[in-house]
């Protein structure tokens, strides 16, 4: 029997955030998103490690302060700061200040060095990382009707939608200028600019230092047909239903989102740089040192999923300076990746 919550018709931006950050949604659950979903954090501690030289980098550009921090945007439970933590030399360790934000409770036992925080600090100088985020930012989604006319779509608890009023204003125009939706019923888009918005805001924090968004993406003249709206449940891809029991997720317009001065690439491009590379070890090696032939050898088989084309290497990474030359990042380039 449905109740009157229920079949309230909602957009499903305000379905979606009820349903992962309200009192009994999805992300507030004790397991976390890892018992649902792997994301490159989880694939590999060479993520961290990844991070953890860009961090250095951007410590070099910004002359080593007294003070450096690193904020993990949408932190899950912490695996991505405390492992980035773990990996710093020392001496830049000594000077690190991590931050987790994220909306679910601390977990316990997280490394005592992190700070959590529901909303990013003001200030920051170092580098705002947001792994995975912007794709959890709830949008609504427009549908083109039998007249041609993109329209929002409206959404129950139980996953049943229908057409709602023509979407108008600045979301119209975000969809004129970065998703143009022909006129063909039943086509499909997410209006991104909650995104924009977002990620502007998470920049502004940023005094000095750099903003990484990384994230499954796509670009103008390349859109979905019918979005990319999904869910996510228990390891495996399901129907979005609205109701708190599984992740609600979208792939992100990140040319959208990009700000002046932005670069976009892909994570392959950019692990490459970072010197993540899955190269196979010299056989040599296993004659000389076994062990370390092993360890060598698994490393670059994470290192291979990470970077794989057609699957984690595809995600574009949104790199944005502030207050900071690209060229200072030495072997970065001029942030010194080519565009993707």
């Amino acid at each position: 029997m449905t109740s009157e919550a229920d079949g309230e018709w909602r957009g499903w931006r305000e379905a979606t955030e009820e349903a992962l950050y309200g009192p009994s949604g999805f992300y507030r659950r004790p397991e976390g998103p890892a018992g649902h979903f792997r994301t490159s954090v989880h694939a590999s501690p060479l993520f961290a490690v990844a991070v953890a030289r860009l961090l250095c980098r951007v410590d070099a550009a910004l002359g080593y302060p007294a003070e450096l921090d690193l904020v993990d945007m949408a932190a899950g439970r912490g695996e991505l700061v405390s492992g980035v933590l773990r990996a710093l030399p020392p001496e830049v360790a000594s000077r690190a200040r991590g931050y987790a934000v994220e909306r679910a409770d601390r977990p316990d036992g997280l490394d005592d060095r992190v700070e959590w925080l529901p909303e990013p600090p003001e200030g920051i100088t170092g580098l705002l990382f947001a792994n995975e985020w912007l794709d959890n930012v709830p949008v609504d989604v427009a549908e083109v009707d039998a007249e041609g006319v993109p329209r929002r779509v409206l959404v129950r608890r139980d996953g049943t939608e229908r057409l709602g009023e023509p979407v108008t204003g600045a979301e119209a125009e975000w969809l004129a200028r970065w998703w143009p939706l022909p006129v063909e019923e039943g086509v499909r888009a997410e209006i991104g600019l909650p995104r924009d918005r977002a990620w502007a805001g998470a920049v502004a924090g940023v005094d000095r230092g750099f903003a990484v968004a990384v994230d499954y993406a796509h670009r103008a003249g390349a859109r979905p047909l019918f979005g990319t709206l999904t869910g996510f449940k228990e390891g495996r891809e399901t129907v979005p239903v609205p109701d708190g029991s599984c992740d609600i997720t979208a792939h992100v317009a990140l040319d959208a989102c990009a700000l002046p001065g932005t670069r976009l690439v892909t994570q392959r491009t950019a692990l490459h740089a970072l010197g993540i590379t899955a190269g196979r070890p010299p056989l040599s090696l296993a004659a000389t040192d076994p062990t370390a032939y092993v360890r060598a050898l698994a490393d670059a088989g994470e290192a291979a999923e990470l970077t794989a084309p057609g699957g984690l290497g595809d995600f574009g990474w949104l790199l944005h300076p502030v207050r900071v030359p690209y060229g200072a990042l030495g072997t970065l380039g001029p942030l010194g990746l080519p565009d993707a």
